[in-house]
């Protein structure tokens, strides 16, 4: 088995893909109140901001920041991914009885750190546009479960920014 080194960096800015271990389910999305709600939760146990997030039907993609005395994000996942699980109605997939798991998540999860801020920008509009990317919308802005909606609110991200699939889709971060 391989054994994976993480960077552990107190106050750094991190950005997560976590999957369903059945990439072939909606869970995410089909429960998305049941996620929002192990958010939140996750949040209230060991603070960190959310810069950006999008949840598609089997994966999510998270950029945070953490404590400037904190660099414990695997206990964040973790976290998420437990209290997600443990809510899904009729207790989700089966087992993992031997690990007591339930089955739900695939066991590790993607990590890189934010090196700088074009490596920032560059990972906000990964998230942003993977929903286009994997054909769920045409537009950015037709996907409801991205932190886009909220770039667009705040006057960061234009309604149009991408364009469309078929047409311009060069970020204009911040324009």
């Amino acid at each position: 088995m391989s054994n994976y080194l993480r960077t552990w960096q107190p106050g750094g800015t991190f950005f997560f893909t976590l999957a369903l271990a059945d990439r072939r389910s909606a869970l995410l999305t089909q429960h998305i109140g049941l996620l929002r709600a192990a958010l939140r939760q996750a949040l209230r146990a060991r603070p960190f901001s959310v810069e950006a997030m999008v949840v598609l039907p089997e994966h999510l993609h998270l950029l945070c920041t953490l404590p400037s005395d904190d660099a414990d994000y695997a206990t964040r996942v973790a976290h998420l991914k437990a209290s997600f699980s443990r809510n899904l109605p009729d207790g989700g997939p089966p087992a993992r009885r031997s690990r007591r798991e339930r089955g739900v998540w695939q066991r590790r999860f993607w990590e890189h750190t934010i090196r700088d801020e074009g490596d920032f920008r560059n990972h906000i509009d990964y998230i942003h546009y993977n929903p286009v990317k994997h054909g769920h919308v045409d537009q950015v802005r037709d996907w409801p479960w991205s932190s886009f909606h909220r770039y667009v609110a705040r006057g960061l991200l234009a309604q149009d920014w991408a364009g469309t699939k078929e047409g311009d889709t060069r970020a204009r971060f911040g324009e």
